[in-house]
């Protein structure tokens, strides 16, 4: 990957000094999440489009709770993990949950299992053990299969999903990703899944065969979370010393934009063109509005918590950042 030139870089950087000068602004509203007063380790949370709810796995409550979004009423699910004594640790209890042809699979860490959910009846209806502790749960609707990262086995684990009779999983099989995997995100029509090694590089895959077919650095002293601009193939890379890379899978990639510190997981709505990034570290949420070459423009920044290392948005404008201390949402407003 070919970083820009130091001049163009400040092009891009020379805004957010100006947007850092001004107060931060409130966050809309603030969602606590049952049984979490005492912190929940957030990682995963998401957004499940068919459901029009947010999937927010709540860690050692063992609960899968959902959000929706147009009035934060909650519906909780009980039971998806066993409850635990929470250490706000995002090993615990559920941390990663997708929809998938009717039903919602999340992460179990103790046992390692998928958990799968009938959201109609808020009940499990099935487990599946797995190899190593889950990280992150995701379907792949181009070959009907759900992927499920294993950092400590440094692999993905791919598993066939069938729904008739009853939705069941089975064991197809593995991809191997040494320094990894951290994050996943799928592309379906590209026939691609991306994913990081833990330092400097992204890794590309192919959903059919199940491949490795590129590694590419991506600058980051630690690579973190993705996020896509799918209609115009851009991969966000969130970077932990601070800054997001946009990498052009057709052009090796490019940095465009560094902002924030403690940067993890991060959010695009490709209605808004809208990347939204989570400082940990400054306890803020910066909203960049991305171009169609990729460029990155900050537009607003909001005061969130310290440790709020996680976000997702509906498309619609409804953003949501996690406060792992205080077991609540932070709901931003982006319109």
């Amino acid at each position: 990957m070919k970083a820009l030139p130091c001049t163009s870089l400040l092009l891009v950087l020379l805004p957010l000094v100006g947007l850092a000068a001004s107060a931060p602004l409130a966050p809309h509203a603030v969602i606590a999440i049952p049984d979490g007063h005492q912190s929940i380790g957030f990682d995963d949370i998401g957004y499940a489009a068919p459901l029009h709810r947010i999937t927010v796995p709540a860690g050692a409550t063992g609960n899968l709770v959902l959000i929706d979004p147009a009035n934060n009423a909650l519906t909780v699910i009980h039971g998806v993990s066993a409850p635990t004594a929470n250490t706000g640790q995002h090993r615990e209890g559920t941390t990663s949950a997708i929809y998938a042809e009717g039903y919602l699979f999340a992460s179990d860490h103790d046992p390692a299992e998928v958990v799968t959910i009938d959201p109609q009846t808020r009940k499990v209806i099935g487990r599946t053990p797995l190899a190593g502790g889950p990280d992150y749960v995701r379907y792949v609707a181009r070959t009907h299969e759900i992927w499920v990262t294993e950092p400590g086995k440094q692999q993905i684990q791919v598993f066939k999903l069938s729904v008739a009779p009853k939705p069941a999983l089975t064991p197809e099989t593995v991809i191997h990703v040494a320094g990894g995997p951290e994050s996943l995100e799928v592309d379906n029509a590209r026939n691609r899944a991306y994913s990081n090694l833990w330092k400097s590089k992204t890794v590309s895959m192919e959903l059919t065969s199940h491949k490795v077919l590129a590694e590419w650095p991506n600058t980051c002293e630690g690579s973190r979370g993705i996020a896509m601009d799918e209609a115009h193939d851009h991969v966000f890379v969130a970077c932990s010393e601070g800054k997001v890379v946009t990498l052009a899978p057709a052009e090796d990639g490019k940095v465009v934009a560094s902002a924030g510190a403690g940067i993890d997981i991060i959010s695009y709505s490709p209605q808004l063109h809208h990347l939204y990034v989570p400082g940990a570290r400054a306890a803020t949420l910066t909203i960049f509005n991305v171009t169609a070459a990729g460029a990155l423009a900050p537009v607003a920044r909001y005061k969130t918590a310290e440790h709020a290392h996680c976000v997702t948005d509906d498309d619609a404008g409804h953003v949501f950042v996690c406060d792992p201390r205080t077991g609540t949402l932070l709901e931003v407003d982006d319109h």
